[in-house]
């Protein structure tokens, strides 16, 4: 196989330019959606050892040793990505108290932006004689990401001082994704393409002419189960059973003047990633598959943002900029001096409509 390899599989599907300018728009989606991202045993990127999950106690396991590595890495590098942009910064784009009780309803409808970092995976070809650690070219590109969410008035809170206090609204969070199916890239979505999440939102205090709003909310939200195929001049890599979970607590408050409003806030968030894998090596002869890797990541990372509001008659415009620290994440292959746990920024634009 010449100049392609299996972590090309999801990444760049085929040869020509028009089809590799699409598979550079998708690979933050394919490439995170494939998110394995096996335990964590590396100590340091570049330094720590192979995972034990890639062995090359075999002949058939030290031909895709590499791959299965590179894969890993790939894979752990993308995948705090397709977490932060699940999670995004405001809960609630734009604001920043409870709603005024039952019979009150607030929808939004949200484009986060996310400063991705895409690897160059056409630039390495894996190693057929164990594992080896490379280094990958890093891509930097803004990729769009679509929300859709709601915020259900359920109590108005407690008169205090002039306002209200500990008013309680549920939030609801829509994800959904497409299915593919293309000559080198399948994604299945066996239990439906639409996912929902939930949360709260605890009014701490209600804003007045005086005082600002201040509210805590609590997010769950999760991608549906999907499945991955690739398939490149005869290797194939297979991701089953991918599930991707987010949990987000924010800390917001905020304040309108007139017909702009501004809020500010920050938190913590949760990515949860499982998925089970095989890869498929064909260019050595017959075919040799890998065993079956089971992974996981889990990583915790903090969030800081900020909106300013638009406040016309009948909707609000809300942008919003946020950037995401912390946590930690080692790879065997290294990312041209990035890291899967770098700072990143992201940016939105919303619309949103209170009753």
């Amino acid at each position: 196989m010449s100049g392609r390899s299996l972590v090309d599989l999801h990444c760049m599907p085929a040869a020509t330019p028009a089809r590799r300018r699409r598979a550079l728009r998708a690979v933050a989606f394919a490439g995170a959606l494939c998110a394995l991202a096996a335990p964590r045993t590396l100590t340091a990127q570049g330094a720590g050892p192979i995972d034990p999950q890639c062995r090359a106690g075999t002949t058939n396991e030290r031909i895709t040793q590499d791959a299965c590595q590179k894969a890993i890495d790939l894979l752990q590098f993308m995948a705090p990505q397709l977490g932060m942009a699940l999670t995004g910064g405001n809960a609630v784009s734009g604001e920043h108290s409870a709603l005024r009780g039952l019979g009150h309803l607030s929808i939004g409808l949200k484009v986060n932006a996310l400063e991705a970092g895409l690897p160059r995976v056409d630039q390495r070809t894996p190693s057929t004689t164990g594992a080896s650690s490379s280094d990958y070219g890093v891509r930097s590109q803004w990729v769009p990401v679509p929300v859709v969410d709601a915020a259900i008035g359920l109590f108005r809170g407690i008169p205090f001082a002039g306002t209200y206090a500990l008013g309680v609204d549920m939030l609801v969070n829509l994800a959904v994704l497409p299915s593919v199916d293309e000559t080198d890239l399948s994604v299945e979505l066996p239990d439906g393409s639409a996912k929902v999440g939930f949360g709260a939102r605890l009014g701490l205090l209600a804003e007045t002419f005086v005082t600002p709003g201040i509210s805590m909310t609590w997010l769950q939200r999760e991608l549906p189960t999907v499945n991955v195929k690739g398939r490149v001049s005869g290797d194939e890599l297979d991701v089953r059973n991918v599930r991707v979970s987010t949990s987000a607590w924010r800390l917001v408050a905020g304040k309108n003047f007139s017909v702009f409003g501004v809020a500010l806030g920050g938190g913590q968030d949760t990515y949860e990633t499982r998925a089970d894998a095989q890869v498929t090596i064909n260019r050595v002869g017959p075919g040799v598959t890998s065993n079956v890797v089971t992974g996981q990541q889990d990583l915790t990372r903090n969030n800081l943002f900020g909106n300013v509001a638009l406040n016309l008659p009948a909707l609000r415009v809300v942008a919003e900029v946020g950037r995401v620290t912390g946590g930690s994440v080692a790879t065997y292959n290294t990312f041209d001096g990035h890291k899967a746990d770098d700072a990143r920024t992201y940016a939105s634009i919303a619309l949103r409509v209170n009753w």
